[in-house]
């Protein structure tokens, strides 16, 4: 993975086992992180749980051989914003780390107060040019991916959007994602907006349909 990695132009630092990873992750976060789920002494749920609690938006992307579903969804809930299932070519995960960072690039420079780019509801303030969410005065610390999924509920709000939707929405890039990952990002938007405001059921579940952000 490191010479595959470094063959693209990315620099790279490789750990043994999850303690010494996250002990360099507490001097700097790099851009990007690989993480095995079988890891000695610390493992990659733990570890990403580790990195959550630092960053909302740091891009992970687990490697796992255990192919059950639940793994997968647990490393999504935990904040995973992908992963891959040995064996797996390096020409694949070289492209999901390639949209990652598209996802993550700058954006242009454009006008924010421009009508088209800032959605409000109630409380909630969402500018698709900046790609940052507010509740009330409180930024609230979004992932691209989650910023983008809440977008397209919000700008229709009261409508059901199908998982298949919010997909295309969430990953315009990137056909390998599965709907399942939808539920996932559901899930920690729905945290982290409880913390700004609890007991608020901003975004309704439709039962065999999908999701729509509900009336406030």
């Amino acid at each position: 993975v490191e010479y595959a990695l470094a063959r693209e132009g990315f620099r790279t630092s490789v750990h043994a086992d999850g303690v010494d990873a996250w002990e360099s992750f507490q001097e700097a976060l790099p851009d990007l992180v690989i993480l095995d789920i079988l890891m000695p002494r610390m493992d990659g749920l733990e570890l990403c749980r580790k990195l959550r609690g630092v960053s909302d938006s740091l891009p992970i992307i687990f490697l796992t051989s255990r192919d059950e579903e639940f793994d997968k969804v647990l490393g999504l809930e935990l904040g995973a914003d992908d992963y891959l299932c040995k064996p797996f070519s390096m020409r694949e995960l070289i492209a999901r780390v390639k949209v990652l960072f598209r996802r993550m690039s700058v954006r242009p420079e454009v006008d924010s107060t421009d009508a088209d780019a800032l959605l409000q509801l109630g409380d909630l303030r969402l500018d698709r040019n900046r790609y940052q969410a507010y509740w009330g005065e409180a930024e609230v610390a979004l992932t691209v991916t989650e910023f983008r999924i809440l977008a397209a509920l919000v700008q229709h709000p009261g409508h059901v959007k199908s998982r298949a939707q919010l997909l295309e929405e969430g990953y315009p890039d990137d056909t390998y994602v599965s709907e399942r990952t939808i539920d996932s990002h559901i899930k920690r938007l729905r945290r982290k907006f409880e913390r700004l405001a609890p007991g608020a059921e901003l975004i309704e579940t439709v039962y065999g349909l999908g999701y729509r952000y509900g009336s406030q």
